[in-house]
């Protein structure tokens, strides 16, 4: 089943949910395995819904919404038909902070080498505007660099727009978090953030330096 096409690239709703088996194992901890299972092929279908509603997104916001927004809210939507909404959230937030808080001690291991905070300090810049800049749906705020720290704010994002468009607002709050838990214990480098857009803010604040 084709759901969109992107030049040579076809993504399917199947390929999309196969690598999100984490979050299958969140539900299959909290839930009956038939339970669990009868969830996961409706949130297939509908994912395979909005991919089709979508197509004609960006592709640069496709590599937000088909890895990320979509398949959690597909997930999310189809779970509160047979569980209360805080454990349907749950499913998403604990399968996120889980394979974050992996990636981020993952992270943390190289940072223990003095010279690759610098790398990590250069690279954010070239990273952030590549992945996280205007093809990529988001709108930011880049400050002046200076040496040992990187400073940038996400002024909108397709988390918020997407979400909300789908219903399920709440959940652009997760992903501003995972900010925190992959990059809030990392050796020689203090994360700072104030505010975020899922949490009401009017900007999610980027701040990284050298400690």
């Amino acid at each position: 089943m084709k759901d969109y096409e992107r030049g040579k690239e076809k993504q399917t709703a199947e390929t999309i949910m196969k690598k999100k088996q984490f979050i299958k194992a969140e539900m299959d901890r909290q839930i009956s395995a038939e339970l669990s299972e009868k969830i996961w092929k409706q949130s297939t279908a509908l994912l395979a819904r909005i991919l089709r509603k979508y197509a004609d997104i960006p592709d640069g916001v496709h590599a937000h919404t088909d890895v990320f927004i979509f398949p959690s809210a597909a997930v999310y939507l189809m779970a509160q038909k047979y569980v209360r909404k805080e454990q349907a959230y749950s499913f998403i937030e604990n399968a996120a902070a889980e394979r974050t808080e992996k990636l981020g001690s993952m992270l943390a291991k190289t940072m223990k080498l003095p010279f690759v905070r610098d790398i990590f300090i250069n690279m954010m810049d070239r990273m952030t505007k590549k992945k996280f800049g205007k093809e990529c749906g988001f709108q930011n705020r880049f400050y002046p660099k200076k040496k040992g720290e990187y400073r940038m704010d996400i002024l909108a994002c397709p988390y918020c727009k997407y979400f909300t468009e789908l219903g399920c607002p709440e959940l652009t709050k997760i992903f501003c978090e995972n900010d925190e838990r992959g990059y809030g214990n990392l050796p020689g480098l203090k994360f700072e953030r104030k505010t975020t857009l899922g949490k009401g803010g009017d900007r999610c604040n980027f701040y990284f330096r050298k400690v």
